[in-house]
This record gives structure tokens, sequence and C-alpha cells, in this order.
């Protein structure tokens, strides 16, 4: 366990305070209990129905300061460790707080540009846009007149989160030592994952690199725009982007929504978020309807690229068989790819897992399509592993936090859409897509191939030349090791790559002879080229006779000495 640290000790009270407090009331999922015991459970909590407690751990959070808001805004996204109710007050734990003054905004583009705030922007609004735990945005414009917003971050912010985040480290590494939920959950990797987001979040050029990336893969999608960053005017704690002028999905009304025929946007937006998610391996983690608006000329604007997640290869197949047995309704083969996501804990329990994942994705795929929500299924089957002693990968419960998200805006856009069909119109494409980033990475291999074959002939010669010469050394320290054996087997090994290049040398004059016109021919073709090409058949049978037979000797040898 980390030291602990004297000047931390009021953190850690305040720590002490909560964890006391809502550590058995019910809000954690220890021992399987806490979730309530059927996945389904969290869709069944309606917004009044948050337990009193629930609110009140929120609002501990909020009081803790912004690393612990961030921090609970993470956990809303873990169904598999915390209750139903509770994951629905921490989604809705506000970022908001008091602005800090125009003249620290000043100060600090003055220090982190080298030019005071008059001379690089022709305008710049002092009443903030939004004003949030880690920084504030205001609206501006450049000497050349284009629109812009400047997000400033928030004055000792990084220190004090730094500060929090050694605690909380020091708290979590203790109860993965001394409790049994610290050893089913690995709350210092939960921990790990939390503080890389949040750093990343604190470095504005991480975020504006994030802004490029975006706007380069939804290149394509003419109604969906990404703000591009102004890289003069950017840099780890001042972040410049394009302005775009539109209204947040939440502040539409039914009316509008008819009135600007926004159906083809729910369309476009989900087919590039799967794209980003299971073609790129990289997408915008925190799509909720106020990270979304729609601008005047009825294009969709994503904002706020703080948080990002992205997806290794390897799960990113797996993660398309599972939205497809989702959306198929193949309970099994869902759980079959839930199972080979996570990690096995001592106490999985594999039948229930299962049973509660057919369960669960029989129940959803019987709904009306257009109640079918992707997002709340994957959220689901993490807080189903959890229970049942299979982790995650924490990629997964982003994933489905971000397609819950996702549910809600497409929704809002068009009640009638339906994710479960989105998803089968849209497979089609993205396995293609796959599949030629799988062809890539074929091609890559035959050319490392193609390397290793040129290189072949010259290693052998330098091995033959080398236990011709009695050069031949093998630098592993291995007991009790038969020397003679081990000569016989590089002889063995010479010989057959010898008897291999000559059958080659073979095969290849023989191809060179068929070209020839010669007078004695064997059944219309040359007839050395043909007896060049029946030794080559007759030595590759006796090559693979004697491989076969020596193989049967071998095995046969071990056998009796065990």
């Amino acid at each position: 366990m980390a030291s602990i640290s004297p000047r931390h000790v009021a953190r850690y009270r305040d720590i002490a305070t909560v964890l006391i407090r809502h550590g058995r009331s019910g809000a954690l999922a220890l021992d399987g209990e806490g979730s309530g015991g059927v996945a389904g459970n969290d869709r069944d909590v309606d917004a009044e129905d948050v337990p009193p407690e629930a609110e009140r751990l929120a609002a501990d959070l909020e009081e803790l300061g912004p690393t612990f808001v961030k921090l609970g805004q993470l956990l809303s996204t873990r169904p598999d460790l915390l209750a139903p109710g509770y994951t629905q007050a921490l989604a809705r734990l506000q970022d908001d707080v008091e602005p800090f003054s125009f003249a620290e905004v000043e100060r600090s583009i003055g220090e982190q540009l080298g030019a005071s705030a008059q001379d690089v922007f022709a305008e710049l609004d002092h009443v903030p846009m939004a004003s949030a735990s880690l920084g504030q945005v205001h609206a501006g414009r450049l000497r050349d007149g284009r629109p812009v917003v400047v997000k400033v971050q928030r004055p000792g912010i990084r220190q004090q989160v730094e500060e929090d985040i050694e605690a909380l480290s020091q708290v979590a590494s203790f109860l993965d030592e001394h409790t049994d939920a610290g050893r089913r959950f690995g709350f210092a990797d939960l921990l790990r994952q939390f503080q890389r987001s949040l750093m990343d979040e604190l470095d504005y050029r991480r975020e504006a690199a994030n802004l490029k990336a975006l706007g380069r893969m939804l290149a394509g999608q003419a109604r969906i725009v990404v703000p591009a960053p102004v890289d003069d005017f950017t840099t780890g704690t001042v972040l410049t982007m394009d302005r775009i002028d539109g209204r947040k999905v939440t502040e539409l009304g039914p009316l509008a929504v008819l009135e600007m025929d926004l159906a083809p946007l729910a369309e476009d937006l989900f087919e590039a978020y799967l794209r980003q998610i299971l073609v790129e391996g990289f997408f915008h983690a925190d799509p909720h309807p106020g990270n979304v608006l729609v601008t005047r000329d009825c294009r969709l604007a994503l904002i706020d690229l703080g948080m990002v997640a992205r997806v290794p290869s390897g799960l990113q197949d797996r993660l398309v068989k599972l939205l497809l047995a989702v959306a198929d309704g193949d309970g099994e083969q869902a759980a079959e790819e839930g199972i080979a996501m996570g990690r096995r804990l001592e106490d999985f329990d594999e039948a229930r897992f299962r049973r509660e994942v057919v369960d669960l994705v029989g129940r959803t795929y019987t709904m009306k399509l257009g109640d079918l929500e992707a997002g709340s299924v994957v959220m689901e089957m993490t807080a189903i592993a959890g229970e049942c002693g299979l982790r995650s990968p924490p990629e997964l419960a982003l994933l489905g936090k971000a397609l819950l998200n996702l549910d809600q805006v497409a929704t809002r856009l068009d009640p009638d859409f339906s994710p479960g069909d989105a998803i089968k119109r849209h497979v089609g494409e993205i396995l293609s897509n796959r599949a030629r980033l799988s062809l890539n990475s074929a091609l890559s291999s035959v050319l490392e191939a193609k390397g290793f074959v040129e290189k072949l002939p010259r290693r052998v010669n330098d091995l033959m030349d080398a236990v011709s010469d009695g050069r031949f050394n093998v630098h592993v320290k291995v007991d009790a090791v038969d020397e003679q054996e081990l000569l016989d087997t590089v002889h063995k090994l010479a010989n057959r790559v010898t008897a291999g290049l000559v059958l080659a040398a073979l095969i290849m004059g023989a191809a060179l002879m068929m070209r020839v016109d010669t007078e004695a021919q064997i059944l219309g073709y040359p007839a050395i080229a043909i007896v060049c090409f029946l030794a080559a058949a007759t030595g590759g049978f006796v090559l693979l006779g004697s491989i076969v037979v020596s193989n049967r000797r071998n095995k046969k040898r071990l056998r009796q000495q065990r």
C-alpha cells in the first residue's frame, strides 16, 4: 500500500466519511447484492424513484469538489459497482459552478499565448457561455473575423486534482488489500483509468487533437460537423476553436422536431458512432444531449471532446459480435462474447451469467423495436457480470454509457428510431470496412514473410557453416541436456532443409524446362521437365513420410520416458 501522507489527513477524513455513510447503505454492489440482483432493475428506476440515499451520495460528492464530481460521473457508467438508483443519481451530477473572474481569464490567456486577450481577439465576451469545475467557455472573434469559443482552465485546478488523486489512490490501495470488495472490483485499477481520463481532460492540447481526429473520421458525413481547433491559440490550458451556433437537442420541442425533419440526422449520428466504435476504435465517450447541437442549417454538431475512449482491435471484433447478437435476440451468443471480453474471478458463476444474459436479451428483443436501447442492454450486461464474478473491461462500460446517451439523442431527433434496426442496417458496411483493415494487416504480414523467405537461404548457410566448423552454440541454460541428441536433431533439421531446397530447385528447373522444345516428350511435354517433376514429387512424398515416421517415433519415445 502507498504510504500515508500527513498533508492528506483532511482528505482522508472526508473520503472515509463518505465510505462509512454509503458503504453499507446498498450503494455499492457488494457480494452481488447491491445491484438489486436483476440487471433489468436499472431500467425500471424512474427519475422520481431514485432513493434519497443516492441523492445524498451525489450531494456529498459535489461538496468534495471537482475531482469527486468527475469520479461520480465515471461511477455512473458502472452498474457492476453501484446499485440502480445510484447510477442514475450520479449521472445527473451537475458540473456547473460559479465562474471565475474575467481578470483571471485575461491573465491565463496572456501567460499561455504570450499576448494579451485584446491583441489576440477582436471580441471576447466577459460573461461565460458555460462554467464547469475544470474550466469555462467564452464566445469571441479573432482579428480576421472568425467566430470562436475560448475554453480557459480554472486556475489551480490541476494541482487540486493531482492532490485528490494521490489521496484517493492510497485509499484505493488500502481497500484492495483489506476488503473483499477491493479484491473483487479492483478499485486501484478503476482509479488509474479515472486518472488517465481526467489528466487527458485537463490537457486541452489532447482535446484539440481529438477534435481533429474526429473531424477527419466524419469528413464524409455532410450532416455532422465537429468544431476545428485554432492551433496558434491553443495550449495546455487554453483551447480556441470554431464557434458553432445551434440549439442543444434537449432544447428542441416536438414542434421543432417535426418542422426541421430531424429523422435523417438520427440515422447519420448512429451510423457515425458505430463507425467510430467498431471500425476506428476511437469514439466520443460523452455524447449526452447537452453535447449535441442542432445547427440552423439542420446539421448536428458534436462538442466537448474532453472525454474520448479507445477500443483495442481485438475488443472491436467482440463488440461487433455482441451488438449483432443483441440486435438479433441471440442471448447465448451475447453471453459468449461477454465471457470472452471479461476476466473471470475465482467465484465466477458462469451458469448464472449465461442464464441472466439470455433472459435479458430475450426480454429486450420481444419489446417494440422503438423501445430497444442497445446501450441499456450493454450497461445491464456489465451489471450482471459484476454480480456473477466476471470483471468486464472498462471500455465496455464506457461503450454502454455512450450508446445509452446516443439512444436518448437519437430518439429525441426521431421518436420512431430503432437502434437495433440501425445496427442491422449498417453492419454490412462496418464489417466490410473492418475487412479492408484486416486485408491491410494481412498484406503487411505477407511482406514480412517475404523478407523472411528471402533471408532464409543465407541464414541456413550460416547455420550449416557453424555446425560444420564446430561453432554452433546454444546460449540457453538447461539442465541434463543430451548433447548428442541435440546434435542429431540439428543434423536432421539441416538435412530436411537441404532436401527441401533441392526439391524446390527441381521444381523451378522443371518449370523452366517446360518452355524448351525437345524431341523427347512425355504426354506432349519435354521429357526432361516431366522427369524433374516426377523426381520432385517422389522426393517430396519421401520427405513427408520420413517426417511423419520420425514424429511418431518421438511421441512413442516420450510416452515411454513418462
